[in-house]
């Protein structure tokens, strides 16, 4: 439920105006913030809502679909990102982390490569601190929504459309 959710990872509140209402669910409120004056926030609920490696599905596919998102130098980041959802081990996960800090830019493809990192289990291989569980919610909402911004102005309305429909698939699964 979006309440337990805004409970259990406070920093949600942080990055939206909107507060989900005792007895609404996920779809119920991601319905809600679509049709808000800031759907943007629906992007923002459901990078802390769905599950990590799905997330990280998703916000891979949302920057595939905003081709402004996506620099050249980004190409070998963006396939490590999409083996990791297919396989997610330790290894690919700090392999990612590892390109992903050390990029000139941070760009929305690096940002993505972060959340990977992110996503689970410990910070880096010889590092057993867990990581905190808003930093790869937050970072796959950031990669989102900084690929949305490239795109041309007339077009970010329908894209952000097409975006929220995919997550529409997450919040019922």
């Amino acid at each position: 439920m979006p309440k337990e959710l805004y409970a259990a990872i406070p920093e949600i509140a942080d990055l939206t105006q909107h507060r989900p209402r005792d007895d609404e669910d996920a779809m119920d409120f991601l319905f809600r913030l679509r049709s808000s004056t800031t759907p943007e926030e629906a992007v923002t609920f459901t990078a802390f809502a769905a599950l990590p490696q799905m997330a990280v599905w998703w916000g891979y596919e949302c920057i595939r679909s905003l081709p402004e998102a996506i620099e050249a130098r980004d190409r070998d980041l963006l396939a490590l990102i999409a083996a990791w959802t297919a396989q997610p081990t330790n290894d690919l996960r700090h392999r990612t982390m590892e390109v992903s800090l050390y990029a000139p830019v941070r760009s929305p493809a690096v940002m993505l490569g972060l959340a990977v990192g992110w996503s689970g289990g410990s910070i880096a291989p010889n590092d057993p601190a867990p990581v905190p569980a808003h930093r790869a919610p937050r970072s796959i909402n950031s990669a989102i929504l900084s690929g949305l911004a490239r795109a041309p102005l007339s077009e970010r309305s329908v894209r952000l459309a097409r975006i929220i429909t995919l997550a529409e698939s997450l919040c019922r699964s």
